[in-house]
């Protein structure tokens, strides 16, 4: 499951690599695309990164 998690997050990426592109050449929004492409960073990032922790038991 996880592997088509990372699979979707790929077109994902590259479409608002593609946004933030266009922002820079002032066609969309910057304050739009810059925000989105900082999201789907962190969340990729995060789900790569994510181990199940022991955090303790529940009292």
């Amino acid at each position: 499951m996880k592997r088509w998690v990372i699979l979707g997050y790929i077109p994902l990426f590259l479409l608002l690599i593609l946004f933030h592109i266009f922002g820079l050449m002032l066609l969309f929004p910057l304050y739009i695309s810059a925000p989105l492409l900082f999201v789907s960073i962190y969340m990729f990032v995060s789900l790569i990164f994510h181990r199940k922790k022991f955090r303790g038991f529940i009292k």
